[in-house]
C-alpha cells in the first residue's frame, strides 16, 4: 500500500472524529428554562386512583390502598379537597370535556372581556399552559378540606406550582371558595384564572398552531395533538431533505478515492451519520411544535437518538478496526488481527451497555443502584472467570510481545514443536511426535520459550579427541588443516570461527571447533555437518593418527598403536613440504584468501 494512501487513511479518520464530536455537540436540551421537565419514567408511571380517607398524614402512615371516600361537602364535580379537585379538571380535559372542566374554575373576577361564557374556552387554555409549562405532581396535593396549613399562604388558599414567562413568576393557586348554598369547595382561584389569557399568549400553540388545531379532530398521543404529530412528521421530512444532498456529496467525494476505507466511511456516512444529523435537525426545531412537558419528557429520554449513538460508535468501533487491522497487515502482523476482533466485540458490548444507562437515567431510572447491584455481580463473575481472565492476559501477551508466531518452530519446557493456533484460551502445538499439546496462554505465557524460527544460522561446535600418543607436528598440522577445511567451505561463515587446542583429557588431546554454517532449514545444516565430519576423519588419517578411545572402556585384544617409523617419515614429509622446521597452525590472510570457498556445497 502507498504512502499516500496510508495518509488519507489516517486524514478520513481525523475528518471523522471532527464530524462526530460536532453532531454529538449539537444536541439541543428542550426543557424550558427554568422550568423542569418530568423524566419518563414519570409519565409512564402514573399514580393509581388513591383511596382518600383523611389528611394526608394518615397517607403516609398507611400504606395499603383504601376504598374511594369523599371527603369535605358532597359535590358532584369532586371539589371537596384540592386533589380531587384537581384530579376532576384533569378527568374532564382529557375526556376533552370543556364544559366540565370550566367547573373546577373560579369565574367570579374575570379578565375585561371575558363572561362565564368563555369558561370552557379558559380551562381549554389553561389545560395548554399546565401540559407545556407545570408538571403536577398528584401525592403532592392536599387531601384535607382546608388545604395545606403550613405553605405560609393564607388558609383558604393551596398553591398547585409556579410558572415563568419572561422572568416572571405565575403561581397557579387553588382556592377554598363558597359554592352558593353555604358550602365550601376548592377550585382554581380567580387570579389565576386572570392570568389564564396572558399565560396562553406565552405559552400557547401561537397562530399557526391554533389554526391547525381547529382543522384537526381533538386526539392526543403521548402528550401530542394530532396536528402536531402532523408537524412533527414535516420537521422530519424537511431535516431528511435538508441534509440529504451534504450527505451525498461528502460522500460521493470520499468514495473517488476509491480505497477500501474510503467507501467504509462512505457507507458509514450514508447510515448512521446521516440518521444522526436527522434526529439532531429534528430536536433542535422540536420547540416549534410547542410540545407538551409529557411529549418533552418522552423526547427527553432520547430514546431514538441514543440508539442512533449506539449505532454511530458501534459503526465507529468497526471502522477503527479495519483501519487498524490494515496497519497490521502493513506491519506483518496479521496474528494480531485474532486478538483485535474480540477487543472490538467488548468494546462494543461495552459501547451498549453505557447506552442502556444512559437511557435508563434519561427516563429517571436509578443509574447508581443499577451499578451497585452490577458491581457486586461482576465480583462474583470476575471470581468465577478468573482462569479465562489470566488466559485471556496471557494471550493478549502473546500477540502484542509477539514471542512465538503461528508457524513458528519453538522449544518450550521439555517438549518441542510447531505453532499452530493461538486461542483467547490455549494454544496448540504439534510436536516432533505429530501429537498436539494444547498449553493455557497463561502458562505458556510465562514459559522460557525460545524461538528456533527466528534462528539465523547454526553453530558447529564438535570437539575433537585425539589420541595421547600423537605427536606435536601431527597435532599442529590437523589444526592447520582443520582451519583451511572451514576457510575453504562455502557454507561455513567467515566469522567467528575459531579452532583450538583447549586441553588435556583423562585419554585425549582435545581441539574444539566453534563455527557457524549458513543456514536457517535444519537438513541443510544436518548434510553440511556430515560433509565436515567426513572431511576431519579424512584429515586425521592423513594425519597418521586417530581417534581417542577412552580408557575406561574394555576393548578385546590390543589397541592397534600407532607406528614410530610412520610417525617419522610423516613428519619429516610434512616439513620437507612447509620448508620449515616448526609448523605453524595459524594461516595467513593470502592463504585464507587462496582457500576461500574452494570447497562447496553440496559437491
Amino acid at each position: 500500500m502507498t504512502r499516500q494512501k496510508i495518509q488519507f487513511r489516517i486524514n478520513e479518520s481525523f475528518l471523522l472524529a471532527i464530524l462526530l464530536l460536532a453532531l454529538t455537540s449539537a444536541v439541543p436540551s428542550m426543557a424550558q428554562e427554568g422550568q423542569p421537565t418530568p423524566k419518563l419514567k414519570d409519565v409512564i408511571s402514573e399514580p393509581e386512583e388513591t383511596e382518600i380517607s383523611g389528611p394526608q398524614e394518615t397517607l403516609d402512615v398507611k400504606k395499603e390502598p383504601k376504598k374511594l371516600v369523599k371527603v369535605g361537602p358532597d359535590d358532584e364535580f369532586d371539589r371537596g379537597v384540592p386533589r380531587t379537585s384537581v384530579a376532576g379538571y384533569f378527568k374532564a380535559i382529557k375526556s376533552p370535556d370543556f364544559n366540565r372542566a370550566a367547573e373546577y374554575l373560579d369565574l367570579r373576577n374575570l379578565p375585561k372581556g371575558y363572561s362565564t361564557r368563555d369558561g370552557p374556552e379558559l380551562a381549554r387554555q389553561l389545560k395548554v399552559v399546565l401540559d407545556r409549562s407545570l408538571w403536577v405532581d398528584m401525592d403532592l396535593l392536599s387531601t384535607d378540606s382546608q388545604g395545606h396549613s403550613d405553605d405560609g399562604l393564607p388558609s383558604y388558599r393551596d398553591l398547585l406550582g409556579q410558572i415563568e414567562v419572561h422572568n416572571k413568576k405565575y403561581d397557579i393557586l387553588l382556592q377554598h371558595v363558597p359554592r352558593g348554598d353555604g358550602a365550601y369547595i376548592w377550585q382554581f382561584s380567580s387570579k389565576t384564572v386572570r392570568d389564564i389569557p396572558e399565560l396562553y399568549g406565552a405559552l400557547g400553540y401561537g397562530p399557526i398552531g391554533e389554526k391547525l388545531s381547529t382543522i384537526f379532530p381533538e386526539y392526543e398521543l403521548l402528550g401530542l395533538q394530532l396536528w402536531q404529530w402532523v408537524a412533527l412528521f414535516l420537521i422530519v421530512l424537511s431535516a431528511t431533505l435538508a441534509s440529504f444532498p451534504v450527505v451525498r456529496i461528502t460522500s460521493w467525494l470520499i468514495k473517488r478515492r476509491k480505497t477500501d476505507f474510503s467507501l467504509l466511511v462512505a457507507r458509514f456516512i450514508n447510515g448512521p451519520v446521516y440518521l444522526l444529523t436527522v434526529i439532531v435537525i429534528t430536536r433542535e426545531n422540536f420547540h416549534l411544535i410547542h410540545p407538551s412537558l409529557t411529549a418533552r419528557a418522552i423526547f427527553e429520554g432520547g430514546t431514538i437518538l441514543i440508539i442512533a449513538l449506539t449505532w454511530l460508535l458501534i459503526r465507529s468501533v468497526s471502522l477503527f478496526g479495519e483501519f487498524y487491522s490494515q496497519r497490521l497487515r502493513l506491519r506483518n502482523r496479521e496474528y494480531a488481527v485474532v486478538l483485535l476482533r474480540p477487543a472490538l466485540t467488548t468494546l462494543n458490548i461495552i459501547i451498549i451497555f453505557i447506552g442502556l444507562l444512559i437511557w435508563l437515567d434519561n427516563i429517571g431510572f436509578s443509574v447508581t443502584t443499577v451499578l451497585a447491584g452490577l458491581g457486586i455481580g461482576g465480583l462474583a463473575v470476575a471470581l468465577a472467570t478468573q482462569k479465562s481472565i489470566e488466559n485471556f492476559i496471557g494471550a493478549l501477551t502473546l500477540y502484542l510481545a509477539a514471542p512465538v508466531k503461528v508457524g513458528d518452530f519453538c522449544r518450550f519446557a521439555d517438549k518441542m514443536g510447531v505453532v499452530e493456533e493461538i486461542g483467547l484460551r490455549a494454544t496448540k502445538i504439534r510436536t516432533l511426535e505429530h501429537t498436539v499439546v494444547t498449553i493455557p496462554n497463561s502458562e505458556f505465557a510465562a514459559a522460557q520459550i525460545e524461538n528456533l524460527t527466528e534462528r539465523r544460522r547454526y553453530r558447529f561446535n564438535p570437539t575433537i579427541r585425539l589420541r595421547v600418543e600423537t605427536t606435536s607436528v601431527q597435532f599442529r598440522f590437523v589444526l592447520r588443516e582443520l582451519k583451511k577445511l572451514l576457510h575453504a567451505h562455502s557454507m561455513v561463515a567467515d566469522s567467528p570461527l575459531r579452532v583450538r587446542f583447549v586441553g588435556f583429557g583423562e585419554y585425549s588431546l582435545d581441539i574444539e571447533i566453534h563455527c557457524y554454517i549458513e543456514t536457517t532449514d535444519v537438513n541443510t545444516f544436518k548434510g553440511v555437518a556430515e560433509d565436515l565430519n567426513f572431511r576431519i576423519m579424512d584429515i586425521i588419517h592423513s594425519a597418521a593418527t586417530s581417534i581417542a578411545i577412552p580408557a575406561a572402556i574394555e576393548h578385546p585384544g590390543h589397541l592397534p598403536q600407532i607406528d614410530a617409523e610412520v610417525q617419522k617419515k610423516f613428519e619429516k614429509q610434512i616439513k620437507n613440504n612447509l620448508g620449515s622446521e616448526e609448523v605453524s597452525v595459524e594461516l595467513s590472510e593470502q592463504e585464507i584468501e587462496e582457500i576461500k570457498n574452494t570447497i562447496s556445497y553440496p559437491n
